[in-house]
């Protein structure tokens, strides 16, 4: 029954293009009607907001960054970001257990040649390597929950892997949302230095694995 909500869910989206409202143009448009709402209902925006941020992520829907983006415009940066990030970790963690237990095999068949990397690694490494993909934007944030699903990685492990590395990235692009009306394209926001220490922490969070494997390998 949830499997079938989940295809009629994107069937729904694809078929009645959503994805025209995810846009930095629409974003900005409705900059205003969107903190008046806030401004006379918070509760309401907020819960609705990360509801839809859930939604979006648990069915690997496109739009995470505008989502982000419209965070830090309507609610402000430290608040903006508390939202994103559970918002995202619940639904990647919704996804993660949807192709654990209901598509695993559907999963398989349609990703298997570009997730055999990513198992192997997140069998072997768990944390420290998902905490590493998380940071540095190699593979798709969808594709890391798929694959993380088809692993024995523990549900624990992925959710806390995912808070924590999805903090800086959120960070940057909420933040980036806070000055809305300076921003002209998503390009901007991950400049090269953006990326490059994203790239710094992801290393280093491979550390403990890779001096893990350099003292098995000497014994």
């Amino acid at each position: 029954m949830l499997a079938l909500a989940c295809i009629a869910g994107l069937a729904l989206f694809f078929h009645l293009d959503l994805r025209r409202f995810l846009t930095l143009e629409t974003l900005k448009a409705n900059r205003q009607a969107l903190e008046q709402y806030h401004a006379a209902h918070p509760l309401t925006m907020a819960a609705g907001f990360m509801a839809l941020y859930v939604i979006q992520t648990a069915l690997s829907l496109p739009g995470a960054t505008i989502l982000s983006l419209a965070a830090g415009a309507i609610f402000g940066t430290l608040m903006g970001t508390l939202y994103a990030i559970t918002a995202a970790t619940v639904g990647a963690t919704l996804a993660f257990l949807v192709t654990r237990y209901l598509l695993r095999d559907a999963v398989q068949n349609r990703f298997g040649d570009r997730l055999e990397g990513i198992n192997r690694e997140l069998e072997r490494r768990g944390l420290n390597y998902l905490l590493f993909l998380r940071l540095v934007p190699v593979f798709p944030f969808f594709l890391i929950n798929l694959a993380a699903g088809l692993t024995r990685l523990p549900l624990r492990a992925f959710f806390l892997g995912t808070l924590l590395g999805i903090i800086p990235g959120g960070f940057v692009y909420v933040n980036a949302g806070a000055s809305l009306a300076t921003i002209d394209s998503l390009s901007e926001i991950a400049s090269p230095r953006v990326v490059a220490s994203f790239a710094l922490l992801g290393l280093l969070a491979l550390v403990p694995a890779l001096y893990r494997k350099y003292t098995n390998q000497r014994k």
